[in-house]
C-alpha cells in the first residue's frame, strides 16, 4: 500500500545532507513551510544552496536557517524586503552568496528544470548587470538572454491538503512556487494541514500529482510567519 506520510517534520527532513540544494516554497506565508524549515535548522546540516522567492522575514523560518549559518548561497528574487534583517547584514559582510534572478525568470527556471528543459531564452534582464557573462541571441529583431533550468536535491513545500498518495491541493499563493518546486526536486517534502482518504480529493482539483511527492507530514495548525515576526520571535 502506498503511504507517503511521515510522523513529524523532523523525520521528514532527516535525509537532507550537507551541501544539498534545497528549494523552499514561499510567495507569502501561505506557502512558507515554517515547521519543515525549523526542523532543518534543528537538523544542523550546512553549506546549503537555497532557492526561494525571498530570504525570509524577521528571525524565523528561512531567515532563521540563514542566521544559523547553514546557507552558503541564496538564489532568489527578493533578497531584501520590509522585514528582512538577517540576509542583508550577512551579505554586506561577505558571509553569504547571492544569485539574483527576476521573479518570472526564477519561476520559469524552476518549471523548466522540472520539465526536463535545460535552458531557454528570455528578454528579461537584457541590457542589465544580470545579463553580464550570459549567452544572448536575437530572434525577430529582439535580443534574448539564455537562462538555465533549475533543479534541486530537495524541496520543502507547504500545501493545504493531501492524500496518502501525495496528491496535493494548495491554499492561495502557496500554489505559485510549490507545484513547480515539487516537479524540480529529486525529493519533495510537503507539510499539509490535513491528510484525507484516497478519493476524497476530486482528481480535477489536484494541482500536484503524488508521483512528484516523496513525503507528506501533517501540521494541523502551522505557525504564521507574520505573527511570529510581529511578536519578535527568534528561532531556535
Amino acid at each position: 500500500m502506498i503511504d507517503k506520510q511521515v510522523s513529524s517534520p523532523h523525520e521528514a527532513i532527516t535525509s537532507i545532507h550537507d551541501g544539498a540544494t534545497v528549494m523552499i516554497g514561499g510567495f507569502g506565508e501561505a506557502g512558507s513551510p515554517i515547521e519543515l524549515i525549523h526542523a532543518l535548522v534543528d537538523h544542523g546540516v550546512g553549506n546549503l544552496t537555497v532557492i526561494s522567492n525571498n530570504t525570509g522575514s524577521g528571525r524565523v523560518g528561512l531567515a532563521a536557517l540563514i542566521a544559523n549559518g547553514q546557507v552558503r548561497k541564496m538564489i532568489c528574487s527578493y533578497p531584501r524586503s520590509a522585514n528582512s534583517m538577517v540576509f542583508p547584514e550577512l551579505f554586506r559582510a561577505g558571509k553569504i552568496e547571492l544569485e539574483l534572478v527576476p521573479q518570472g525568470t526564477l519561476a520559469e527556471r524552476i518549471r523548466a528544470g522540472g520539465a526536463g528543459i535545460p535552458a531557454f531564452y528570455t528578454a528579461t534582464s537584457v541590457g542589465t548587470q544580470l545579463a553580464e557573462g550570459k549567452e544572448s541571441r536575437t530572434f525577430d529583431g529582439r535580443e534574448y538572454v539564455l537562462e538555465h533550468g533549475l533543479r534541486a536535491d530537495f524541496a520543502l513545500v507547504k500545501a493545504e491538503k493531501a492524500d496518502r498518495y501525495g496528491n496535493l491541493i494548495y491554499n492561495k499563493t502557496a500554489g505559485n512556487f510549490g507545484p513547480i518546486m515539487c516537479t524540480a526536486a529529486e525529493t519533495a517534502i510537503v507539510q499539509v494541514r490535513e491528510v484525507v482518504e484516497v478519493g476524497e480529493i476530486d482528481p480535477e482539483c489536484v494541482v500536484t500529482p503524488g508521483i512528484f511527492v516523496s513525503r507528506v507530514v501533517t501540521v494541523a495548525s502551522p505557525e504564521q510567519e507574520s505573527a511570529l515576526v510581529a511578536a519578535g520571535s527568534v528561532y531556535p
